[in-house]
């Protein structure tokens, strides 16, 4: 008898673990970060990698996994529904996944959105130019679609601009693309979004902006942004997303390149990403009005106040198509 409690006790302890290391896959995954305070280190996400897979599991509708990752020692996967074109982190543990192909999927939005705009031309551009110029989904339609670039600035967020956009009762949708290096420069505003977006005022999607985001004042497009030699467009990507998750954020399926320049080989690493390219067809720093439909592109980093300007000018004279929509219906 004395033997066979001996045995129990010594084994209780590895039951007790086992028990503990079963997934909870009834709670949606969250991953905690405090919404003041300093940045949560990059390093919490590990392992990040690109993948297409078709996850399944009982009395859930099949998802496609873009991306799996350990956070904080969690095997996890950016979700994306395929319809919806929203995103989600799961516990790895809790689906069934398993690896797909473009033809497998090739008539789901998702995947018709990824591949038709990626390979978008953009604008006109002289004879034998290699480079792109707003390329990629730049309208949807109806309404407007309102984004705002956060590139690398000294200057602080406009909140005035992002509170005027406030509704009672309901959270007005702005797609927010989002540099690695203006999140590090300002982890209080940065904070402040995230509560603005966790109180429900407003509906942050976080657009991917390139983490680095590199720009060289007098140079040609040709060879500026990401096209500066050099660039590694996995990390620009990768670790933007590696900051947002670390940081209690869920990465959406956009990407927006800094200028809105690209070329062929960048357009395919976000292609190879399984992101979607955003333009604008409104920049109104520079067209100064937006049709119906557009997808609207203003700077409420400081860096371009004509454009808010513009933008408030707009609407006092009613000339902005409504309503703003959020961007995942524009494809």
């Amino acid at each position: 008898m004395k033997t066979f409690l001996a045995l129990v006790l010594a084994l209780w302890p590895l039951a007790a673990a086992g028990a503990s290391a079963a997934p909870d896959c009834a709670t949606p995954v969250s991953v905690p970060a405090p919404l003041d305070g300093p940045l949560q280190p990059m390093n919490r996400v590990q392992d990040l990698r690109i993948v297409l897979e078709s996850c399944r599991r009982d009395g859930e509708a099949e998802v496609l996994a873009t991306r799996r990752m350990t956070v904080d020692g969690e095997d996890l996967f950016l979700a994306v529904d395929p319809e919806r074109l929203t995103t989600r982190l799961e516990r790895a543990a809790c689906w069934t996944c398993a690896q797909t192909s473009v033809e497998a999927q090739a008539q789901i939005r998702f995947i018709r959105a990824a591949e038709r705009y990626s390979r978008a031309p953009g604008k006109a551009l002289p004879a034998g130019a290699t480079w792109l110029d707003n390329a990629g989904l730049t309208a949807g339609r109806g309404g407007a679609f309102l984004t705002g670039d956060l590139c690398p600035s000294r200057r602080p967020l406009d909140r005035a601009f992002l509170k005027s956009l406030e509704q009672s009762g309901v959270a007005t949708p702005i797609a927010l693309s989002i540099s690695g290096v203006w999140a590090q420069q300002h982890p209080e505003d940065f904070a402040w979004l995230r509560r603005e977006k966790a109180e429900g005022r407003l509906d942050i999607a976080f657009v991917n902006h390139s983490f680095h985001h590199p720009y060289r004042p007098a140079i040609a497009d040709a060879h500026n942004f990401l096209l500066v030699p050099g660039v590694d467009m996995n990390e620009e990507i990768l670790d933007v997303e590696r900051l947002l998750i670390a940081n209690g954020e869920v990465p959406s399926v956009f990407f927006r390149f800094p200028g809105l320049i690209s070329d062929r080989a960048s357009m395919g690493a976000v292609r190879e990403a399984w992101l979607i390219p955003v333009g604008a067809d409104a920049w109104l720093a520079l067209t100064e009005a937006a049709p119906p439909g557009a997808i609207i592109l203003v700077h409420p980093n400081g860096n371009e106040p004509f454009g808010l300007d513009v933008y408030g000018r707009l609407r006092r004279e009613g000339r902005l198509p409504k309503p703003f929509r959020p961007l995942v219906e524009a494809p």
